[in-house]
């Protein structure tokens, strides 16, 4: 499998590693021309968020509320059983069902009270087969306050492989945990693999791949 990943700037639509991608929304020209002209008072955060092979780079107001970015989040990559979700900024827990007993906080506060640029923080889905993803607040603008959270950039589907070479199109929960890299199975190889179909699940665009229930969202790519 490819360990490496591009995706392409909704600004200028040229394709970028996933490592540069960072430099490159600092420097596009054509991204400066848009932010120029949007005229706004509203402060307006640049934040990254992934795990692995999967990222997204996402521009959210100093109004919305973290319940936002959450939202954001499993429509994107995590929804499947309606699971709990946390953030994790600093010291404090930002819950999506605050527990009293553990000193949680509601995710109905605004970003921009919890977050500056240059701050690493944390989210978690599913506090069983957990998905953790790392986010951080890359920097800030001023501008017209945005319709909903806005992707600047995200990750292309990954080249997963079967073993034969084949692109992968199932995983296999049962091997997954041993077997790593080797659950991933073509059309035709998992036809013969030796476990149930019942317990595949599909190779999709996202960080939860191969957990719980989940199948994908209609806005993985």
């Amino acid at each position: 499998m490819n360990n490496k990943t591009e995706g392409i700037c909704i600004y200028c639509k040229k394709s970028f590693a996933g490592n540069a991608i960072t430099r490159h929304l600092s420097l596009c020209e054509d991204r400066k021309k848009v932010n120029n002209t949007d005229i706004g008072n509203e402060k307006i955060f640049l934040i990254k968020s992934g795990a692995g092979l999967f990222w997204v780079y996402v521009e959210v107001n100093a109004s919305d509320s973290l319940k936002e970015i959450d939202n954001f989040l499993r429509n994107l990559w995590l929804e499947c059983c309606g699971h709990l979700s946390a953030f994790h900024i600093g010291e404090m827990t930002y819950a999506s069902s605050p527990d009293k007993s553990y000193d949680d906080r509601s995710m109905n506060i605004a970003v921009g009270k919890t977050l500056i640029p240059g701050m690493s923080f944390s989210h978690e889905y599913d506090f069983g087969t957990t998905t953790d993803l790392g986010l951080k607040c890359l920097s800030q603008r001023i501008g017209k306050k945005l319709e909903k959270v806005k992707i600047l950039a995200r990750n292309k589907m990954p080249d997963f492989k079967c073993k034969c070479g084949q692109p992968a199109k199932e995983i296999c929960t049962e091997c997954l945990w041993e077997r790593g890299p080797e659950a991933m199975l073509c059309k035709k190889c998992a036809k013969e693999h030796e476990c149930d179909e019942e317990i595949f699940l599909p190779v999709v665009n996202s960080p939860r791949m191969g957990m719980c229930g989940y199948t994908g969202h209609e806005n993985e790519e």
